[in-house]
């Protein structure tokens, strides 16, 4: 009976959410397809979700997948590839002014040829077509700023509050009696879908504290408001360390360029990235010992992490080309990791060196040049447009730091499309009115694309 009531109450939340965010504007219903993707990208499976699968199968079983999974995969891709076909002018504009991106995904297809389990390398490629697709459809909505703010916000409004009700209805006791997970399969997946939709919240309210009184503004506050605090209290809560980093600084980031003029200059941006890129590479690489780690309550290890990296680099099939895409934690070499650390390790806990194993040096290298490339065109856009460009370089600048201690640069996770979302983002948002009324003259300005 408290479940059941518990669970009531949590509905009617959800609905009140979605009420007091309302903000007049108007999307295509095709934006339900990302947010289905992303919700399933940042909680668990379907299969799952029914019990038809169990979370932590055997190592043979990450060789098959859930043809479930893949059936709704399939039918969520191709719904956004019609979308896309009916929007070709704003799909190839877009497509133009990204091609390191392009160049990193064809070069992740062409790496299927050496892998030692093609079938499955080419199903999870497909998947990562799939990112792109729906970043996509995000991007060529009639009024872009507005979907994306609905996109993150829909997508907000069903994963957090869902994940307090299961983690209540565990005693909050998370797996094994050890961790919350919430909707998710672990920790510090948690950890990432909250951080991601946490930084949405405080990005919106930020907004909203800037317009001045636009109509509306006390409730939306309310509901954004309140999924920034649920959303921090689960990171917390998941104790990922990781996570809780990421969305301290990402909030000190949309704070500063949100509130100081001072804070959006090229030089300054430049200056406050490095920064923090290079007090966390100090602390959590290049000495551990220093205290900052310890201090969050982890140890030099990084709980585990160095040892699992000296692990997989002797492990790295291929330095120049790697194991081919997606393709290093399969088979017998995710057989002896597990034989050797009893969590049963499926990544590398580091985005940079995951990259290695699966695409080599090339691989590597190509990413350099999409985070060279794209961290130009981040920084722009935030002079021309302070809205979405805060937000675009904190999630650019939060998936290179998070990369560092997980693996953030994986496919159909919340963090990698939300860097997606960052890099692709290549049109320069422009509104008639400074005060960002909903739903007014929001355009595509293609003269900046390729800016």
């Amino acid at each position: 009976m408290i479940q059941f009531f518990g669970t009531l109450v949590v509905v009617i939340g959800i609905l009140g959410l979605f009420t007091l965010a309302r903000d007049g504007s108007r999307t295509s219903k095709a934006l339900w397809i990302p947010v289905i993707w992303l919700f399933l990208a940042g909680s668990r499976p379907v299969s799952l979700w029914f019990h038809i699968q169990q979370i932590g199968t055997a190592a043979d079983a990450q060789l098959e997948g859930s043809p479930i999974d893949r059936n709704i995969y399939t039918v969520l891709i191709a719904s956004g590839l019609v979308v896309l076909f009916s929007r070709g002018q704003k799909v190839g504009a877009l497509l133009r002014a990204n091609g390191p991106i392009l160049l990193f995904l064809f070069y992740c297809g062409v790496s299927i040829a050496w892998s030692d389990f093609p079938d499955v390398a080419f199903k999870r490629w497909i998947r990562a077509i799939g990112d792109i697709v729906m970043v996509l459809v995000v991007l060529t909505d009639p009024d872009p700023a507005a979907a994306l703010n609905r996109f993150l916000a829909r997508t907000g409004f069903v994963v957090v509050p869902l994940s307090l009700l299961l983690d209540l209805g565990r005693g909050f006791e998370g797996s094994a009696g050890k961790y919350y997970i919430g909707v998710t399969t672990g920790k510090n997946m948690l950890g990432m879908i909250c951080m991601v939709i946490g930084l949405a919240a405080v990005w919106r309210f930020f907004t909203l504290l800037r317009l001045g009184d636009p109509k509306g503004r006390t409730r939306r506050l309310i509901a954004h408001g309140s999924i920034a605090a649920m959303a921090f209290f689960l990171v917390r809560m998941a104790d990922s360390a990781t996570s809780t980093a990421c969305f301290v600084m990402g909030g000190c980031l949309l704070f500063a360029t949100n509130r100081w003029t001072f804070a959006r200059k090229p030089a300054v941006v430049h200056l406050v990235v490095a920064s923090m890129i290079s007090v966390v590479l100090y602390a959590a690489i290049l000495n551990p010992d220093a205290g900052v780690i310890s201090s969050m309550g982890r140890n030099p290890t990084l709980t585990g992490r160095t040892d699992v990296w000296k692990s997989v680099l002797e492990m790295a099939p291929d330095p120049l080309l790697g194991a081919g895409f997606e393709s290093f934690w399969l088979g017998p070499r995710l057989k002896k990791l597990w034989s050797i650390y009893v969590w049963e390790p499926n990544e590398a806990h580091n985005g940079y060196i995951e990259v290695y194993l699966n695409l080599g040096w090339v691989g590597l290298t190509l990413l350099g040049v999409v985070i060279i490339t794209a961290y130009r065109k981040v920084v722009k856009g935030l002079r021309l447009d302070v809205n979405t460009g805060s937000l675009r370089l904190t999630y650019f600048v939060m998936a290179l730091i998070y990369s560092l201690t997980e693996a953030g640069f994986r496919i159909f996770s919340s963090i990698w499309i939300v860097f997606l979302l960052s890099i692709i983002a290549g049109v320069t948002l422009k509104r008639q009115q400074t005060s960002l009324k909903p739903a007014t003259a929001v355009t595509f300005d293609y003269s900046k694309v390729c800016a």
